[in-house]
């Protein structure tokens, strides 16, 4: 088990470098957003920015190049891009589930980029005493996370038909008991991680659950024509990736494995 866990910088590393490749490739799209993590108004020189942000970003979390001063500016742009792109949206549609699934995503890789900060060595960032204040913003990362999860789990209900509808045909069951199923895991993998009961097992199958997620359900999509050609299909696996390679980020820190600057845990 530590063995997984301790692939969660890899994985989302690996994530973030997809999204920096697709906002290069996708830099002239004709449609008003380019539909990549994150949501980039449709500027070549902005989406070249993006990219190229992201690409050293996870470059630097790979082979730990500064990853520290990288996962915190990663976690400020997903912010950024969730605060400006998409906030106004959720207030102006608070009960459309498709505008906040997108809010909270961009959110729980922002929460996952300050997890990762958080269990890493402060070292010495030319931040003085603002640096009490960045580990106390680090370390209530994992609350965000935790309140993501619970969101996702309670709007499976309000799209359960069209999850169950996602859900592939040969596993036993059905769609409708594993929809139900997975909603309840985001619950409560969101409670234990709050609570900090069972948390790191909570995170350790969350991660889990969302790599199953990327092999059984988004990758036949993307393999398939003409999905595979659609920016869409392959944001939606690699931000299923992601939040795999958040979870266990989060678990990892919650082991105590990670250097110093460990998550605070409710007893």
């Amino acid at each position: 088990m530590n063995r997984i866990v301790g692939l969660g910088r890899f994985v989302f590393a690996v994530a973030i470098a997809e999204f920096g490749i697709e906002n290069l490739i996708c830099a002239r799209t004709k449609d008003p957003f380019v539909p990549v993590m994150p949501w980039v108004p449709n500027y070549p020189w902005l989406a070249y920015l993006t990219g190229i942000a992201l690409l050293i970003s996870a470059l630097c979390i790979a082979f730990r190049l500064k990853e520290r001063p990288a996962a915190i500016l990663l976690g400020v742009l997903f912010l950024i891009c969730d605060l400006v792109l998409q906030l106004h949206q959720v207030i102006a549609a608070p009960l459309d589930v498709g505008i906040r699934t997108t809010a909270f995503e961009t959110l729980t890789m922002c929460s996952a980029a300050w997890i990762l900060a958080a269990s890493l060595p402060t070292g010495d960032e030319g931040l003085g005493r603002w640096n009490g204040v960045m580990n106390g913003v680090l370390r209530s990362a994992k609350y965000l996370f935790a309140i993501s999860m619970i969101v996702f789990g309670v709007d499976h209900y309000f799209v359960f038909n069209l999850i169950v509808s996602l859900i592939p045909h040969w596993l036993p069951g059905g769609g409708w008991l594993w929809t139900h199923i997975t909603a309840i895991a985001f619950v409560a993998a969101g409670l234990s991680i709050a609570v900090g009961w069972l948390d790191r097992l909570a995170a350790t199958m969350l991660g889990i659950m969302f790599l199953l997620w990327f092999l059984m359900l988004h990758g036949p999509r993307i393999m398939s024509y003409p999905r595979s050609h659609n920016p869409d299909e392959w944001s939606s696996a690699f931000i299923a990736l992601a939040v795999c390679g958040g979870a266990w980020i989060l678990a990892a820190s919650l082991s105590g494995e990670t250097l110093p600057v460990r998550l605070k845990r409710v007893k």
